[in-house]
């Protein structure tokens, strides 16, 4: 194919990926990954946690062409998530935060469709070529190749950062046998400042353009399906799914990020500020029906429940006992040894109270534990008072 063919074809391809709806595309090389020594590293560090599908298939991550026989280019896209503020008075309520990407719909179903649609385009363009489409969920280290594609550089939260778009976007891949024209990636504009790493209410950054999974909040609100530790519990503030406080300080969202139009990506009803009394009130019924087709779905109730009993410890208001008596007797173990945590953490009379009765029926010894760690720590409470 000679280079103007190929030029030309580019061009046509970014066309219609932008008409595809996409903000961000860029085209790069199906070479094996750049990072994949630094990724190694962090795997072999512990960083990923319990996300152990991050080490399998290795083989496939380290080289595109274990994807696709042939490969020769990868169509890299960013759709922008940041939902439009919702415009509500102050509630009168304990409520907790649900990351940006999460209060629309689930982005995997959003941007398959769109990337199944413009494979499909180019292969009408161009017949014969082959591709795979992959969004988050494949074994690419999609961040890699986007950067490589130009559509932006690794922060020191190690999110990508666009220039003129800011980070509030997802990524999105199509592996081609096609060659195509590349984009030179940009450079690193960070600079000297570290406020992505200093917000970190968990320190979850310990250096630069390093996370450590098992101390990120998304991660303890998402990943983690077993207990939160302890120790790390009064820091999660009222994230109950996700968290954006690295993006939120970013000077490139402060002066850039536009909300999207897309109106997938729009927040459902309440979960900009939801209710944390009525998350803890959720049976799964309410729970299967409210989060269909929703990210937040992949915590299950019992996840999310958890996160929500944290979030009113954290808040600390006596109004959310109640709530948090019912979820101190739910079927869920894990419900109920983080509804005794938010008892404990709250504290006073009522609380006691409540634990002190939870004890009497108690059977699992880990929720027997915590309970007796919380009525330890509301009887301090007590006679610090006195």
């Amino acid at each position: 194919m000679s280079n103007s063919r190929k030029t030309r074809l580019t061009g046509d391809v970014k066309k219609l990926a932008k008409a595809s709806g996409f903000d961000l595309v860029g085209v790069c090389s199906a070479d094996p990954p750049d990072h994949w020594a630094s990724y190694l590293d962090w795997l072999s560090r512990g960083f990923s946690g319990e996300m152990h599908y991050l080490a399998r298939n290795l083989e496939r991550r380290s080289d595109p062409k274990e994807i696709l026989p042939g490969a020769r280019s990868v169509v890299c896209v960013g759709l922008n998530y940041e939902p439009k503020s919702v415009a509500c008075k102050m509630p009168d309520y304990p409520t907790g935060l649900v990351s940006r990407y999460a209060r629309g719909d689930d982005y995997h179903i959003v941007m398959e469709k769109r990337l199944q649609g413009l494979l499909t385009d180019i292969q009408a363009l161009m017949p014969g070529t082959s591709g795979k489409i992959y969004v988050d969920t494949g074994p690419v280290l999609e961040r890699d190749f986007a950067a490589r594609s130009g559509l932006g550089w690794f922060g020191k939260h190690t999110n990508l950062i666009h220039k003129k778009k800011g980070s509030w976007f997802f990524l999105g891949e199509i592996i081609l046998s096609l060659e195509l024209v590349f984009d030179a990636p940009v450079t690193d504009h960070c600079g000297s400042c570290t406020l992505c790493m200093d917000a970190c209410p968990t320190q979850a950054i310990p250096e630069p353009y390093l996370l450590d999974s098992t101390r990120c909040i998304s991660y303890l609100t998402i990943e983690l399906k077993g207990a939160i530790p302890r120790d790390l519990r009064k820091d999660m503030g009222s994230w109950v799914y996700g968290c954006d406080i690295c993006q939120e300080v970013c000077p490139w969202n402060e002066r850039h990020a536009t909300p999207t139009s897309e109106t997938a990506f729009q927040s459902r009803d309440g979960l900009e500020n939801p209710d944390l009394g009525k998350l803890l009130r959720m049976d799964q019924q309410a729970f299967s029906t409210k989060f269909k087709g929703s990210p937040v779905k992949r915590t299950k109730r019992r996840g999310l429940l958890r996160n929500a009993a944290v979030a009113m410890g954290n808040a600390g208001d006596r109004r959310g006992i109640p709530a948090l008596s019912l979820a101190i007797q739910d079927k869920e173990p894990l419900v109920r040894e983080h509804a005794a945590w938010a008892l404990g953490r709250i504290g006073g009379e009522e609380s006691h109270s409540v634990l002190n009765d939870a004890l009497l029926t108690e059977q699992d010894s880990t929720v027997r534990e915590e309970i007796r760690l919380s009525l330890e720590e509301t009887d301090v409470q007590s006679s610090n008072k006195s």
